[in-house]
């Protein structure tokens, strides 16, 4: 949420943001309520400073053994255009609100502009693109011949776009997990956490998937609790409505969890296989930082979710998003996508966002300053990595013209020291 300051002040800045990330909000009506509310406050105020006065007097009148009866039928009479008021601030406060949420973030000032992905910065590539002296099959034939996932079953249980990994599938699938977590807490000093794969209303708020993407999650109706689309929302409520000392900074968690999205199945070419799923598994890795030190803080996370891409080989490239590409919540954001060579396509594996003081204003999250002043903390969080594409790039980049996948030495502890994966 932006700070309703911010709103007045830097009130082209927050249309141009709503218009390049096509969010739809009322501006003009916000603006309204708010000066509607300032001078209902000023009004109220006025009048609460007016009855203290007075109840002092009337005081000070009944002690001396003088009349107040009219004096009193005054106050009664002010007390309650107090109590109108009031009334009348509730639904201006709630109407506020409401519209406040569906405000975008600001991007970033480096941020490019720019509609779609075609505007987004190539910031640096990794690796060389596999090569083959065959012609590289997809990960879906790769897959099928191998016999380590089930498309048809998977959608026979759930419906189509879900996954059932079998064998020696789900075996990579757990390598994959413990790996990247292995890595993150070992060398790169993430705290591991363990998350609920449920949250309720105010901590899906908190991090910005509602009110706006409302039908875009699984909702457990009789509870009125969500299937989590990512570890973000979880793991950054941990915090919420507490106040984290500046020794304390930068705190770094990372978490494995299952992902729940409805969106899947609705972009095309990526319905076939793994790219775009209902559900998936991601690693994730979340920081509370101080306000001065999230631009630093964010190069960082980008890097640590780069390790995870160069141990396992994979071709890769860290793209700066364009304004009309970056998330409701982001103020900035890189986005890491790998190569898959059966596709011969890259596919975002990590998205990396700041998101400034943006969720730490709803979710009430602050900090201690080096100067022990209190501040909003400003929050990130990226994919350290989700684990559907990175296991499409690790089958496709590893494929040999038998039908056999080598598995990458950085997994091959994890799978009992198993060097290949042969066809069925």
């Amino acid at each position: 949420m932006l700070a309703i300051e911010t709103i007045r002040t830097r009130t082209d800045a927050v249309r141009a943001a709503a218009r390049d990330k096509g969010d739809r909000v009322d501006l003009d009506r916000l603006l309204e309520l708010d000066a509607e509310r300032r001078a209902l406050l000023a009004e109220l105020e006025a009048k609460k400073a007016k009855r203290n006065a007075e109840s002092k007097k009337i005081g000070e009148v009944a002690k001396a053994g003088g009349d107040v009866a009219a004096a009193r039928a005054s106050m009664k009479a002010l007390a309650g255009e107090i109590k109108a008021g009031e009334a009348r601030l509730a639904p201006i406060d709630s109407e506020l609100r409401d519209l406040m949420l569906r405000v975008p973030n600001v991007p970033a000032s480096d941020v490019p502009p720019g509609a779609d992905e075609r505007a987004n910065e190539c910031v640096r590539e990794w690796g060389e693109k596999p090569s083959f002296g065959f012609t590289p099959k997809s990960h879906w034939e790769l897959t099928k011949n191998l016999d380590i996932v089930d498309f048809e079953r998977g959608a026979k249980v759930a419906g189509s776009h879900f996954l059932l990994h079998k064998g020696l599938g789900a075996a990579l699938e757990r390598a994959l997990i413990s790996f990247m977590l292995d890595i993150h807490t070992r060398e790169h000093n993430y705290v591991e956490l363990l998350p609920p794969f449920l949250a309720n209303r105010d901590a899906m708020t908190g991090t910005g998937q509602l009110p706006k993407l409302e039908e875009d999650m699984y909702r457990c109706e009789t509870d009125d609790l969500f299937l989590i689309p990512t570890a973000e929302v979880p793991v950054t409520n941990v915090h919420a409505g507490e106040t984290l000392p500046a020794a304390a900074l930068p705190v770094k968690y990372c978490a494995s969890s299952a992902c729940f999205r409805r969106e899947a199945g609705s972009y095309g070419a990526d319905t076939r296989g793994m790219a775009r799923v209902h559900q998936f598994n991601k690693v994730e890795l979340v920081k509370f930082v101080a306000p001065e030190e999230s631009e630093a803080e964010l190069e960082k996370l980008v890097n640590d979710a780069e390790v995870i891409l160069q141990r396992l080989g994979l071709a890769y490239r860290v793209m700066k998003l364009c304004r009309g590409e970056l998330s409701f919540a982001a103020a900035k954001c890189y986005d890491i996508e790998v190569w898959a060579p059966g596709l011969a396509k890259w596919l975002e594996v990590s998205s990396c966002s700041n998101f400034t003081d943006f969720q730490a204003r709803r979710a009430a999250i602050r900090c201690r300053t080096a100067k022990n002043k209190s501040a909003l903390c400003h929050t990130l969080n990226g994919s350290g990595v989700a684990t559907p594409r990175a296991f499409v790039a690790v089958l496709e980049s590893n494929q040999r013209a038998d039908g056999s996948v080598t598995i990458p030495e950085a997994l091959r502890p994890y799978m009992g020291g198993l060097e290949r994966i042969e066809p069925r």
